[in-house]
């Protein structure tokens, strides 16, 4: 049977709506984790725009938009053919550029071609560019020493929450609500009556508190117990936030033997770690939270990085029913004007380096020159 030429029926883009977007498009963010892209095609949205991400034949993760050409069906419905991806509906075949590549019975070589991203699989997740493609430079990927050294050990998890993805930047930077919504795991009066200093280093927004001769709360306590000292020890105890674009926040957290230096204490003399958050935006009000802690005490005990995973695991959910609700309430009140305090001074700087990226990517847009988001060597 002869093929029959296909012709193309003209159907008008997604509008991605990039001048009233809150995000910046043009940096890395974590899509995934690389077990969720094993046999078959994951469908998400990332940064509004619907994205299906597919192993090739070789291993290698592509991203495409969620969109067949023919008949506009969604193609993480699909399934892959060596380095193809095949819609479900009616069997068209891409190619990792986009392209059409064959269908059963006729010829599609006049297709045109989907959007393909660029995406790199490093440090444990898998990472798309959702801006300018001729931009996406490996070398401004978030750089991750932790992830490459085995003196580290790391666990973690992700959750999809119903709220605007700088809400949980807010969040990360003010970990004054440990107190009152983390009160049974890492939650203690000293928290409130910490000082905290804001300030900028090069491009990172930190803000840090420290408390001395305190008492560990639960979760320290496990974590003294598993790095083989006393729980019940007095320590100091130091929290450091660091806010980098587009949406990552690194907290420097633990708790060192009293008198010994505090975070610069002596492994031996410390139970130390950094919190992991990779805040990736979904839509205007959606983000998908990918979390973890990587640690540098017990690093070979196995059942210790379980068990800090799902303490975790239920602390974060503790800030997941707050953000929602959170959510909820101003988008009821839109026109509610909020009080701001000295505590809110990272998250408000975080936005604030936020907003301007977005500037500088609607200027560039409009034909002024603008650069992507510079990050250390990945």
């Amino acid at each position: 049977m002869t093929a029959a030429p296909a012709t193309v029926e003209r159907v008008p883009a997604p509008h991605l709506g990039s001048e009233t977007a809150t995000w910046p498009v043009n940096a890395w963010y974590v899509a995934a984790t690389p077990d969720e892209v094993a046999d078959k095609p994951l469908g998400r949205q990332i940064c509004g725009q619907r994205m299906v991400f597919f192993r090739r034949g070789d291993g290698v993760v592509s991203a495409l938009e969620d969109f067949c050409p023919h008949r506009g069906a969604p193609l993480s419905l699909g399934f892959v053919r060596g380095d193809t991806l095949v819609c479900g509906y009616h069997g068209l075949a891409l190619a990792c550029s986009g392209r059409a590549d064959n269908m059963p019975g006729q010829r599609v070589g006049n297709f045109p071609a989907i959007r393909a991203f660029p995406v790199i699989e490093r440090y444990g997740f898998v990472w798309v560019w959702p801006g300018d493609p001729e931009r996406a430079d490996p070398a401004h990927l978030h750089h991750l020493p932790w992830a490459e050294s085995d003196d580290w050990a790391y666990g973690g998890g992700m959750y999809h929450i119903a709220c605007d993805y700088r809400l949980m930047v807010d969040n990360l930077m003010d970990l004054t609500h440990e107190t009152y919504v983390h009160a049974s795991s890492i939650g203690q009066k000293e928290i409130d009556e910490a000082p905290v200093r804001t300030r900028v280093e090069g491009e990172e927004i930190v803000t840090s508190r420290t408390m001395e001769g305190v008492s560990a709360p639960p979760f320290w306590r496990m974590a003294l117990r598993g790095a083989g000292l006393p729980e019940d020890a007095i320590v100091d105890r130091w929290q450091v936030c660091r806010f980098t674009l587009p949406s990552h926040v690194m907290i420097e957290v633990g708790v060192a033997l009293t008198g010994n230096g505090g975070q610069d204490a002596p492994r031996e003399r410390k139970a130390a770690s950094i919190v992991v958050d990779f805040i990736t935006p979904e839509s205007e009000t959606s983000h998908w939270y990918f979390w973890g802690m990587a640690r540098q005490f017990a690093v070979e005990n196995a059942a210790l990085t379980a068990t800090i995973r799902e303490g975790q695991g239920k602390i974060f959910s503790e800030d997941l029913e707050m953000l929602e609700k959170q959510q909820r309430n101003l988008l009821d009140h839109p026109g509610r004007r909020l009080l701001k305090l000295n505590i809110d001074a990272g998250g408000a700087r975080s936005r604030l380096l936020i907003d301007r990226v977005i500037a500088g990517e609607r200027a560039r847009d409009a034909g002024s020159p603008g650069e992507p988001i510079a990050r250390g060597k990945g």
